[in-house]
């Protein structure tokens, strides 16, 4: 060890606790260079241009993440939130700051020190505007019991179990306009994922949380149930398996309590074999159009489920998020935010 002279040594540590914290700071993120583009924009379908215009980019907008995941656009606050899920922590991107911290922690608030992703995955929000978090390492859904621009790690449970059994690790959620929140179950947040000795149901659920809190389980026949949507007018659930053995993405007629009509939306075992990635999130625009991050990128479907484009990441992406007029697509791929202006 180093030893500094008497008179030394408070500069000394100053000069390294300032070091540390600089570290630190640039470790969780940094401002990429303006203009900063990565990827590009696969035209399967001549219906694409009306989607993407021919002349969009894909933008770096925040970068030095461990592992970005559930963007979500806050219209009122012209703002995107994302998760690090690693991290435990949500980030906040505006046009005018870029990104900074915006909450920590996110998923995992007990002192007991464990391994694994534990911070927040998916976030929406309730029809009253409030935050709602899949947590990973609370191994629940919960609301921030904060206003938005106010953030602060105090959360109320919203459904943490079903048939007295703790969830696995909800890890994507969708709301209706009735109020009641779909979401899909894991294992990723567990430490040992499938062969956790915590893990206490035998599959992996796609739950409802209806509005009188009640928790209703819609299916247990999905290997790997990660993102998960629901159409404009609510009628149908689309829900992407990130198996590598079965990379599909189903869809369901949704029937007051149960799923009905279970059917593949698109099969990307052809696509997998070539192109790195898996299912995993997944937004639709109000025409019904699902942006869907799969293998290679973020897959752009008609409502029909035709593959009209493909948007090109050499990273592996996570999910997506839709600004609310419906001309931006942000991105999180990996240590990425990624943004395109489509029209």
């Amino acid at each position: 060890m180093v030893m500094f002279p008497l008179r030394l040594r408070p500069f000394a540590l100053v000069f390294c606790f300032s070091v540390v914290i600089f570290l630190l700071g640039a470790c969780a993120t940094h401002q990429p260079a303006a203009g900063k583009t990565i990827g590009s924009i696969e035209r399967l379908d001549p219906a694409l241009n009306n989607v993407i215009t021919g002349n969009a980019v894909v933008e770096i907008i925040a970068e030095g993440h461990e592992w970005s995941e559930g963007p979500l656009w806050l219209p009122r606050q012209k703002m995107l939130i994302y998760s690090d899920v690693p991290r435990n922590s949500i980030y906040k991107w505006t046009q005018k700051g870029g990104a900074t911290l915006y909450m920590q922690p996110s998923g995992y608030t007990s002192a007991e020190r464990r391994r694994g992703e534990t911070g927040s995955n998916g976030l929406a929000l309730d029809n009253e505007g409030r935050l709602l978090l899949c947590q990973h390492g609370d191994r629940r859904i919960a609301r921030m019991v904060a206003p938005l621009n106010a953030p602060a790690p105090v959360f109320s449970t919203v459904a943490a179990s079903y048939d007295s059994k703790k969830f696995n690790s909800p890890n994507d959620l969708a709301v209706h306009t009735n109020g009641d929140i779909y979401f899909t179950d894991p294992p990723y947040g567990l430490e040992k994922h499938m062969e956790d000795p915590k893990k206490e149901t035998p599959y992996q659920g796609v739950y409802k949380v209806k509005s009188n809190g009640k928790v209703v389980l819609l299916t247990d026949s999905i290997s790997r149930p990660n993102g998960i949507v629901l159409t404009p007018d609510g009628k149908t659930l689309i829900v992407a398996n990130s198996d590598g053995a079965k990379p599909y993405w189903y869809a369901y007629d949704v029937n007051g309590d149960s799923l009905n009509n279970g059917r593949l939306f698109y099969d990307a075992t052809a696509e997998s074999k070539q192109m790195p990635g898996g299912n995993d999130g997944l937004k639709i625009d109000s025409k019904g159009n699902v942006f869907a991050t799969g293998p290679g990128g973020v897959w752009i479907f008609n409502a029909g489920g035709k593959v009209l484009g493909r948007i090109r990441v050499p990273a592996a992406t996570s999910n997506c998020a839709l600004s609310d007029d419906e001309k931006t697509l942000f991105i999180t791929a990996d240590m990425y935010v990624l943004r395109v202006k489509m029209r």
